[in-house]
């Protein structure tokens, strides 16, 4: 059947006439057209675009192919199409969104579901193993207790504000557990987020320090918690990080609780505490719940201490005052580092999973 199919890649911020048949073709389609793509595969018969699969990295998205086509051949030549290019592009390990519908079809090329909002939307996977195997390393810096934490941050970049949750939560715990969001996407880089974590939170006990993964707040789990621009997150998104967690990364390290800051700023990270509430605590019976603690944020000046401020006032150049909201050794890299790259109307990208800046959509561990 494919034979009379052309099938080619697009490059959609390059071809301004094929991204709008592409987004027609997905209007057709239900589907929404995702800005971030950084390439389609596109496939016309005798003229006519009748099906499209974009890649964004490793997550496929925005599949779609006109009905009168569909059922055949043509669906499986698509999805091996936008795989193979994937691969050429360094991707093996791909995610993949769709219709709850559509989950038998793709688990008979080769992906296997990771979490479901019924109804709504599916995430996969194109391993069995993937996740087994990220649960399976967790497993072995699992602490016994009764009372087990933990917080995401995306430390963008490691605030007083930080450093104060993790005490607090710490406190509280037999464990803490701390994931700095591994998304390579922020304004300070994640080798410097971690390294600064890192030293931020030495001495603290009862506490392991992770380095993130795919599978919590990052790009497949929750992309629009980098990329704010979008509006506020949708509650499927959400769902899907935040199922991850307590189905999976919870249970590993018998996580009982998890912390997070409360959000005045940033609407997105305030929609995510919310929902977290909703996802770990009652919705879903498939895993033991974990309890959300939202601690109220530390201040300075009688303002709450935010990665994100400290971001404006770097743009400003104000140096008193962000040396009153973050530790020495984030502040001299600041100085040294991030202050000459600063221009005006730099995109302010992500804030923190779970952290007092910003909470992805769908998975953040904790909110400082």
């Amino acid at each position: 059947m494919t034979d009379d199919f052309e099938f080619y890649a697009v490059d959609p911020a390059a071809s301004p006439d094929e991204r709008h048949a592409i987004r027609q073709l997905l209007t057709r389609c239900g589907l929404d057209y995702e800005e971030h793509i950084q390439v389609f595969v596109a496939c016309r018969h005798e003229g006519r675009l009748v099906a499209c699969a974009g890649l964004e990295s490793n997550i496929v998205k925005c599949c779609a192919i006109e009905p009168d086509l569909r059922g055949g051949s043509l669906s499986l030549t698509l999805l091996s199409e936008v795989v193979h290019l994937a691969y050429e592009r360094g991707h093996s390990h791909l995610f993949l969104y769709t219709r709850p519908e559509n989950v038998s079809f793709f688990q008979g090329c080769g992906f296997y579901p990771l979490a479901e909002v019924p109804g709504y939307v599916t995430l996969m996977e194109n391993t069995p193993v993937g996740i087994r195997s990220y649960c399976d390393r967790l497993r072995t810096k699992r602490i016994a207790g009764a009372k087990i934490g933990a917080i995401v941050i995306n430390a963008n970049p490691f605030t007083l504000g930080h450093q104060y949750l993790v005490r607090l939560a710490a406190a509280q715990c037999d464990w803490l557990h701390l994931f700095v969001v591994s998304e390579d996407v922020s304004f300070v880089s994640y080798r410097d987020r971690y390294a600064l974590v890192e030293q931020g939170v030495q001495g603290i006990e009862r506490l392991t320090l992770h380095h993130g993964s795919q599978y919590m707040v990052s790009r497949a789990t929750f992309p629009d918690y980098f990329f704010k621009e979008k509006g506020v997150v949708g509650d499927c998104c959400t769902a899907i990080d935040l199922l991850l967690f307590r189905r999976y990364i919870a249970p590993a390290l018998g996580i009982t609780h998890r912390f997070v800051g409360t959000e005045p700023f940033c609407e997105t990270t305030r929609k995510y505490n919310a929902d977290m509430k909703y996802w770990l605590q009652t919705a879903d019976a498939a895993a033991p719940a974990v309890t959300v603690i939202e601690e109220a944020r530390t201040r300075a000046g009688g303002t709450p201490i935010s990665a994100s401020e400290v971001r404006r006032l770097l743009r400003s150049r104000d140096v008193d005052r962000i040396r009153a909201l973050v530790p020495s050794a984030t502040f001299e890299l600041l100085q040294d580092k991030y202050m000459p790259k600063i221009v005006p109307f730099v995109p302010d990208l992500a804030g923190a999973a779970g952290e007092p800046d910003a909470v992805p959509r769908r998975a953040v561990a904790a909110g400082v």
